[in-house]
């Protein structure tokens, strides 16, 4: 920095520390400027903001967000030109969807139904990354250009102002107060800070005149969403129509009852004459089908193959019964029954 730069920083933090402090007068700017100033403030805000928030929007998971961002920043500086797409959680859901039902078999409704939805969740997250495109390419990009070309322009044109005005002012307060500061100093302070106030104002006037293209912008964004939903909505509808088409095909052509065989001992067995399944009495009884562990008290806990005697029918879904010397209630689609109640 120059003798004279230095100087000039020296009167500004001269001038500035005497407004604050000793409530030194400094040159006024119109209603009108200041009017423009907290405009161009509020934009500069939205803008930063709207910017940020439209990120999340398209991209929720901040770990993912960041992980893209930092792959993305990393191709970028090997020079290749494909970007890292975010994952989309309907391709992760999809995926699921697909593999159970490939597992399930072709054999299996539910299987079938489970590879439509997959593959129309696989569709609605490629409708996903050409919204995340779209809203990229006509919304995101011209606000990022707007704050860092256009306001950031706007900002130091301020800021140069507000520079020159303190010096301007320091020196007609030198010269006021008898310092050796001459006409021509002031002269030519006063029109460096008038040109970079005329500069400042009209940078101010362009950015909010000019807000037509903000508008269309965001126009773009509401049309990116309107494709976006119309071709979820249609999707749906389709994957809809194959549900109803799936669920009536398996209420008129049910699968043909399977035949569970009945476990038997025989009684020439090696360990000698064994119990038939209902304990040999006839008396009720039933067969585990699951484990099943009490949760709650008064709940009786079995393991699968159990055979369970049965001493009461709650209700349609609860019977009560006794096994390993102990009792309790517990639900009847946990077992099958191998001799009714009375």
């Amino acid at each position: 920095m120059s003798f004279r730069g230095f100087k000039k920083q020296i009167n500004k933090a001269n001038q500035f520390f005497s407004e604050k402090i000793f409530n030194a007068e400094g040159t006024k700017l119109d209603e009108e400027f200041k009017e423009l100033e907290k405009q161009t403030d509020a934009t500069a805000v939205t803008v930063e903001h709207l910017q940020a928030k439209t990120k999340e929007f398209l991209h929720p998971n901040p770990a993912a967000r960041m992980k893209v961002f930092a792959q993305s920043s990393y191709q970028k500086v090997r020079g290749q030109g494909k970007t890292t797409k975010y994952p989309q959680p309907e391709y992760s859901l999809g995926d699921v969807m697909l593999k159970g039902g490939t597992d399930l078999g072709e054999d299996s409704n539910f299987g079938v139904a489970l590879v439509d939805f997959g593959e129309a969740m696989k569709q609605l997250g490629e409708y996903k990354d050409d919204l995340d495109i779209s809203v990229m390419t006509d919304f995101i990009d011209p606000l990022h250009q707007l704050l860092t070309k256009d306001i950031k322009e706007v900002m130091q044109h301020r800021k140069k102002l507000s520079g020159r005005r303190l010096d301007y002012d320091c020196k007609k307060r030198k010269q006021t107060s008898g310092k050796n500061i001459t006409d021509d100093e002031i002269r030519i302070a006063e029109e460096k800070f008038e040109e970079s106030r005329e500069l400042s104002e009209s940078g101010m006037v362009n950015l909010l005149d000019n807000d037509v293209e903000q508008v269309s912008q965001l126009l773009s964004f509401a049309n990116a969403m309107e494709t976006y939903h119309k071709q979820c909505i249609e999707k749906l509808t389709e994957l809809q129509r194959d549900l109803e088409d799936r669920v009536g095909h398996a209420s008129s052509n049910p699968r043909p009852k399977r035949q569970i065989a009945k476990a038997t001992f025989s009684e020439d067995s090696d360990d000698g004459e064994q119990p038939a399944e209902d304990g040999g009495s006839g008396e009720p009884c039933a067969r585990a089908l699951y484990d099943f562990e009490p949760e709650n008290e008064g709940e009786l806990g079995f393991n699968d193959g159990q055979i369970i005697t049965l001493t009461n029918r709650i209700d349609e879904n609860w019977l009560e019964g006794e096994v390993d010397g102990n009792s309790g209630y517990f639900p009847s689609n946990y077992v099958e029954i191998l001799v009714d109640l009375p």
